[in-house]
């Protein structure tokens, strides 16, 4: 419909804007009375939608059983169906009886005299919700609205386009009306309801349309020409009556979904796809959700869902991976049979039932275990004793189920690769008739990637032209290039030389490449002879001479010979002979660059490894650490790792003999020369590639040993019980009182505490001031809350108080509460010892890992969680709740988990890898603990754990919560969880995932409740459930007539409900299970022994705590969390600034920046005893010291300020053999260095303060490059003694040095006591330059770069920002700020007021608290806006003027 159909109405409208319509002219608003029903100007209002609305009522109450449609309103609807299709038929006709204006446009063409009526006014105009402002008549804003929200790039558009006259009125017809309407600005609900309005505005027909003769002027003939052109609108009636049904179809309700909200609009039309990504909403989610597949199984095997292992590939899958594991596993040699067999029932439990590893470790345990009987001697006195006993290995424990899993994947990769090798392979023998031998023989024996990846390359090489025609007659790629990667870009020159003349010198070599390749292996059939030619090198090069190509014999041979070396390169053999030899006698070195001479000096971490040499590469396995560091300098450009083979000349003259021949002549020598000329050339490509491929190898190998080692250390984390209060059973909660102080000084600042229950919830928490005991002797009183904090232990009774913080002073927080208990009694809840007595004992205070604490204060959750709290009670809330149980807080970081340290060189492995181990931790350990479904359907902090479960995964448990949720929220047995159709209950998860999950998420067993089973409440698998009942019948000595009476009386679980109603689960101990087994074993070939000690175990004590005992902190551990050191990075012998606290005659007391206090002794003072401390020392003073004592217990040092001991550098002692450091490098370094220094001829300033480093500008710009923003160094100036450099970054790669002048210096070494910068700024010392300068302009960086308009870009991709934004936005104009790298301090203002404006740009400079803008300073980010909108303004103004 047109524009013009529409002008010729108005729009009817709904409830809503029936209240209010606006004048057209004046924009005000109206009020009417009531909706206008058939005052349309000639509108027809049809009833479609009422009888619809009536048609879906009535079916509605059919459905819901209300009524009961009978025949006769059956034909009624009928009637009303047809009389519609018919009413819309015949409005359709007379619609299309009227032309658009493509119509009319086409006849005026063809009739110059024809001439359109234009209304000059339309009738209709789109109805917005809300005041709608007139564009031209607006009133003007301030100079606070220029460049404001939406609008305010609007508003100066117009002002620049006016000044430079680009705006013009311009007459708006019919079309140009409705141009502007883009945007529909309705809310969710009345969107759609005003969007059905509009659509039935633009579909009700104009009954009072002008006739077409009328409407054209054209007389019949015309009109008949015209129909015949364009149609008489009859011709698609057949195309109506399918939509008509169509139409039908839709109308007609979905019996599953009446109200038809299931339809039309889906997530994907309201979300981003980031947004659904990030919630699990995607298709792909949903797919997972309801495939029943274990979800992790489905995420690992994605790439590899429709490959298909063949028996025999099973087969070499186990071995492949016995192979591979048992190096580690280290095994007698009577177990390598049984560790494969083992290995190969793993895969089929993996790979054909699809069980997960913990289902397999709990469910599968005896396969993991080879059990055997072992003869005894017989014993003369005692008959019945056992004639052999069970031996029993462990084959495979959790770790290895997960490295098997992992494994299979990387086979399956393998497999793949090999399959689409085989089928280029049979593709390329299908266009020509050929074998390659090579190719056949290599492909089936390849078992790695790089063999894979070798005889792809030679295959690619050998045949290069036909895989071209294979990929022009199969479409896989471009102008004949395969889809594959090749070996390199020049092979057109091999193919030349294959197929031309030069190719018989590569044939007179004598051996081919595989055949030299095969001598190298040795293994490998027997040795292949060389044959010599009769001619003479450069003879047979003559004769064979090709022109152009070539034009002497010696370019033929060289051409000959880079051909040789390039088949030996490529020979899978040959590369085989190269990788065993670098994996066998490979050794790693290490070469500083000249970028790491001056970087890394003796305190620089990375000096362990700056002259290290003739590395193993087994020695380097065993210290992914030092191997990892080692490329991380790499990358930093500071050394160069290099692989080399060892004794790498007699390697060589054992390829030369295998390639040489034996015979004795002139031609013989000439060849030979030329074949080890060609094997050089092979060698050194060989090297390169081995070099890569090893780095690669041992990368990948250390980042995965880092990352199980991260998981070890995680398993210890999470392997631990809540705090077990006194007198309590393991995996008791306790209820806990935590407190901190944060970074805050006793005495100076508050402490923070929280009141925890046991069930979680946080009933109180306040503050303490003066926690300080008194001393009665002195008449000292107690801090004034003391008495509150025992009153409060009093009133609540906790199980244990709990003790963290951000600093050194917490330990003395630590060492006070425990003075407070000790002193005043302070006891935890009463229990009942051994002997059936009350008592109580002392309350124990401990120190708590915040490691969760720290991530949890500040995060979202703790928001939601607890609104109203502090930040530092939401940090002891986290430590109560880690108290009570570390894995649920483990568990609630989700990504989070890899903020937290595992290993010292977790930063250097990807997360990926990191977060892939931590997950398998926190799998086998929810799976050992289980989880009480319920309770985590009602609390989404035991949920967390969930995702963790067998089976499931966080698509997976979230649904599952949903379907439990929907089921009625509770769960009576684990059937539950599947669906019954009967029962009307839908399925929380399929067959499969129930399979896996069934024993691991358990159910309270409630006696009063007939449905509840006591093995639910177990670690046994509902498959076990009659061996468990089994076992309890025969502990009851039950015959068969009594079980079967209990059980048709109280149903299956009646037996063991028995058992615990008795109290009778000790007599299971009397069972003999070994008969048991071998019964199962014998008749049932299954392997039960390990799950029939699980059911007795279970049917004793359900779900017992299995976790070790809540772990405290060790010694080094609370050093670490309080200071932040390690012993690494802190210890005896180092020399470190220290804050002078205090000096006396004879000592001084002194403070490091990690909180560690300590005491300077009268003979660590100085070197000459006779002066004082004082006239050396004032407080406040940053000195360098060394530590002489460190005390990781009580966080206290001893220092030495001698100095002859700082002079006396600290290096970490390392264990070297005599060839593993390079020495001499070292010494000519050292020696370079001193040389360099020297020649500089200008006498080394040293200033005492812990920035200042003897650097230079680039020195000191390489050493802030790994700093943060606003990091500083001072140094020695160039321009001469009474001048210092201070070098800031400004971010990175950008850094300011800043000249200060020195005024009022005592003497040319001193630094003086005035320091000015650009002559306006004067500071009294470095510390106010430091604080008052530098980093005041840090902070005013830090706002402009988090400021909405900083573009994070260049100065060309903010401006190309800016374009792309005013093309979409013509009528507005935009502004942002980018950084200028060229002139550091300073950043670009861009901003283009329009679409049409020119791109401009003005410099802001960051200065000390403010910004400066064209000469006028600015205090922060809005007044700078504000006054660059001021100075535009002014700008314009002044150019109309």
């Amino acid at each position: 419909m047109s524009a013009l159909d529409l002008i010729q109405g108005e729009a009817e409208l709904d409830e809503e804007e029936a209240d209010e319509s606006f004048d057209e002219e004046t924009g005000e608003a109206r009020r009417k009375s009531s909706r206008q029903n058939g005052a349309n100007h000639g509108l027809d209002d049809s009833s479609e939608e009422e009888e619809d609305d009536e048609d879906e009522e009535a079916a509605r109450e059919v459905r819901d059983g209300f009524i009961v449609e009978d025949d006769d309103e059956t034909v009624e609807r009928d009637r009303r169906r047809k009389e519609r299709k018919k009413r819309r038929r015949e409005e359709r006709e007379e619609e299309e009886a009227g032309l658009d204006d493509e119509d009319l446009d086409l006849i005026g063409e063809a009739n110059p005299d024809f001439e359109r009526r234009v209304s000059s006014e339309p009738k209709l105009k789109r109805l917005k919700r809300g005041y709608k402002e007139d564009r031209d008549g607006g009133p003007q804003r301030g100079v606070r609205d220029i460049f404001e929200s939406d609008e305010e790039e609007e508003d100066l558009s117009r002002v620049y386009d006016n000044h430079r006259n680009f705006s013009r009125a311009e007459p708006r017809g019919i079309e140009d009306e409705f141009a502007d309407f883009i945007e529909e600005d309705f809310s969710d609900n009345e969107g759609r309801d005003r969007g059905d309005d509009d659509a039935e505005v633009a579909r009700r027909p104009l009954h009072n349309m002008i006739g077409v003769k009328d409407a054209t002027g054209l007389d019949e003939s015309a009109l008949e020409d015209m129909n015949q052109v364009f149609g008489t609108g009859y011709e698609y009636d057949w195309a109506l009556e399918i939509q008509d049904q169509e139409e039908d179809e839709q109308r007609r309700p979905d019996p599953e979904d009446p109200e038809g909200l299931l339809k039309g609009i889906e997530l994907k039309d309201i979300f981003e796809p980031s947004q659904l990504a990030e919630g699990m909403l995607t298709d792909e989610d949903n797919e997972i959700r309801s495939i029943d597949e274990p979800e992790r199984f489905q995420i690992a095997r994605k790439s590899y869902r429709n490959l298909v292992l063949t028996d025999e590939q099973f087969q070499e899958e186990s071995i492949w991976i016995s192979n591979l594991m048992l190096p580690k596993k280290r095994l007698e040699g009577d177990l390598r049979e049984p560790f494969q067999t083992s290995v190969a029932k793993v895969l089929e439990f993996m790979i054909t039932d699809e069980y997960e590893v913990p289902f397999i470790f709990q469910h599968r345990k005896d396969y993991l275990i080879h059990a055997a009987k072992v003869a005894v001697t017989p014993d003369a006195y005692n008959q019945s004793a056992p004639q052999y006993v069970v031996s029993a290995e462990k084959l495979l424990n959790q770790s290895d189920l997960w490295d098997i899993f992992d494994l299979d994947l990387k086979f399956r990769a393998l497999i793949e690769k090999r399959n689409v090798l085989a089928r280029t392979y049979d593709n390329l023998r299908s266009l020509s008739d050929f074998r390659d031998n090579v190719f056949e023989k290599m492909l089936p024996a390849a078992v790695t990637m790089e063999e894979l990846q070798d005889i792809q390359d030679y295959l690619h090489f050998q045949h290069s032209s036909l895989l071209a025609d294979l990929a022009i007659v199969t479409g896989t790629g471009t102008n004949g290039t395969s889809t594959h990667r090749r070996p390199g870009a020049s092979k057109t020159i091999f193919e030349r030389i294959r197929n031309g003349k030069v190719y018989e010198l590569v044939r007179a070599f004598g051996i081919s490449a595989d055949a030299f390749a095969q001598n190298a292996l040795k293994k490998e059939g027997k040795r292949q002879y060389t044959e010599d030619p009769t001619e003479h090198p450069d003879d047979m090069a003559d004769r064979i001479l090709e022109a152009p190509d070539y034009s002497s014999g010696a370019q033929c041979l060289k051409a000959a010979k880079i051909m040789f070396a390039q088949e030996i390169a490529l020979s899978p053999k040959m590369r085989k002979v190269l990788r065993q030899a670098y994996y066998m006698n490979g050794v790693i070195e290490c070469f500083r660059t000249e970028k790491g001479l001056r970087k890394i000096d003796e305190q620089h971490p990375y000096y362990e490894f700056k002259y290290l040499r003739n590395q193993q590469l087994s020695d380097l396995a065993r210290q992914p650490d030092l191997f990892l560091r080692m490329l991380k300098a790499e990358e930093e450009g500071l050394v160069d790792v290099k692989v080399r083979l060892q004794n790498y000349g007699n390697f060589k003259k054992r390829l030369y003999g295998d390639l040489e021949s034996d015979n004795f002549s002139e031609v013989a020598d000439a060849w030979n020369r030329e074949r080890r000329e060609a094997l050089d050339k092979a060698l050194s490509k060989l090297d390169t590639i081995m070099s890569r491929g090893v780095k690669e190898n041992m990368k990948t190998e250390c980042e995965n040993q880092v990352a199980k080692a991260c998981r070890e250390e995680f398993l210890k984390k999470l392997d631990q019980a809540p705090y077990k209060p006194k007198g309590m059973i393991l995996g008791t909660v306790p209820r806990v009182l935590a407190l901190s102080n944060g970074m805050g000084l006793l005495g100076r600042d508050e402490i923070y505490w929280a009141w925890v229950e046991d069930d979680g919830r946080v009933l109180e928490n306040g503050k303490f001031m003066d926690l300080s005991l008194g001393d009665s002797a002195r008449g000292a009183e107690d801090g004034r809350d003391v008495a509150r904090l025992i009153e409060l232990v009093h009133r609540r009774k906790p199980d244990v108080i709990g003790v963290s913080g951000f600093s050194a002073e917490t330990r003395k927080l630590y060492k006070q509460i425990e003075d407070i208990v000790e002193q005043k009694d302070m006891r935890g809840a009463e229990y009942e010892d051994e002997d059936g007595n009350d008592r109580t004992d002392k309350l124990e205070v401990v120190i708590v890992n915040d490691e969760v604490a720290r991530l949890y204060q500040t995060s979202r959750r703790a928001n939601l969680e607890h609104p109203s709290l502090a930040t530092l009670t939401k940090y002891c809330v986290a430590l109560a709740k880690y108290l009570q149980n570390p894995m649920k807080e483990y568990a609630s970081l989700g990504r989070d988990i890899v903020s937290i340290s595992f290993d010292p060189c977790q930063r250097y492995v990807p997360q990926d890898k990191i977060i892939k181990q931590l997950e398998t931790a926190m799998v086998d350990m929810v799976n050992l603990c289980g989880v009480d479904v319920n309770e985590a359907v009602s609390d989404p902090y035991t949920a967390n754990l969930l995702p963790y479960v067998c089976g499931l995964g966080p698509r997976k448990a979230s649904q599952l919560i949903k379907v439990i949720n929907i089921n009625g929220g509770i769960v009576a047995t684990r059937a539950d969880l599947v669906a019954d159709p009967d029962q009307g209950r839908l399925g929380a998860v399929g067959p499969r995932v129930w399979n896996n999950c069934a024993s691991f998420l358990f159910i309270d067993f409630d006696s009063s409740e007939p449905e509840s089973d006591y093995l639910d409440n177990t670690r046994v698998h509902p498959e076990d459930y009659d061996l468990g009942r089994k076992m309890a019948a025969d502990a009851l000595e039950l015959d068969e007539e009594d079980i079967d009476a209990e059980q048709q009386e109280n149903g299956p679980g009646a037996i063991v409900r028995k058992l615990i109603k008795d109290d009778a689960q000790e007599k299971v101990n009397d069972l003999i299970l070994e008969e048991y087994a071998e019964q199962l074993e014998r008749n049932f070939n299954q392997r039960k022994r390990a799950t029939l000690e699980t059911i007795r175990a279970e049917l004793q004590q359900p779900y017992e705590e299995l976790r070790r005992n809540f772990a405290l902190l060790s010694t080094d551990e609370i050093f670490t969390m309080f200071t932040g050191e390690t012993r690494e990075s802190l210890c005896e012998g180092m020399i470190v600034p220290v804050a002078i606290r205090r000096v006396a005659d004879d000592f001084v007391e002194a403070r490091l920046d990690c909180g560690i206090e300590g005491t300077v002794p009268a003979m660590a003072i100085s070197n000459k005893p006779e002066i004082s401390a004082k006239q050396l020392f004032s407080v406040h003073q940053t000195v360098q010291a060394k530590i002489t004592y460190l005390n990781r217990k009580q966080l206290t040092a001893n220092f030495s300020l001698r100095e002859d001991d700082l002079r006396r550098q600290y290096r970490k002692e390392i264990d070297r053999m005599r060839d593993e450091w390079d020495e001499d490098q070292e010494r000519k370094d050292k020696e370079s260095m001193v040389e360099k220094n020297d020649v500089s001829g200008r006498t080394q300033r040293v200033i005492k303060h812990p920035l200042f480093k003897p650097f230079n500008g680039a020195q000191a710009q390489e050493y802030l490059g790994s700093q943060s923003r606003g990091d500083v160094v001072i140094r020695p100036s160039s321009k001469g003694p009474d001048h210092l450099a201070v070098t800031w970054k400004v971010s990175d790669n950008i850094y300011q040095h800043i000249d200060v002048l020195e005024l009022d210096k005592s003497s040319q070494f001193s630094s003086g006591t005035t320091l000015k910068i650009g002559g306006r700024y004067n500071y009294s010392d470095l510390d106010e330059l430091i604080v008052n300068h530098v980093k005041a302009m840090a902070k005013k960086v830090d706002e402009i770069m988090l400021h909405e308009k900083y573009q994070g870009g260049t100065k060309a991709d903010t401006e190309r920002w800016l374009t792309t934004y005013t093309e979409a936005n013509p009528k507005r104009s935009v502004y942002a700020f980018c950084i200028n790298p060229k002139a550091p301090g300073y950043f670009h203002l861009c901003f283009k007021a329009g679409q049409h404006a020119q791109l401009q740009n003005w410099q802001v400079k960051v200065v000390p608290h403010a910004f400066e803008l064209q000469k006028t300073q600015y205090p922060d980010m809005r007044a700078l806006c504000n006054g660059f909108k001021l100075l535009f303004q002014n700008m314009l103004g002044g150019k109309r003027r």
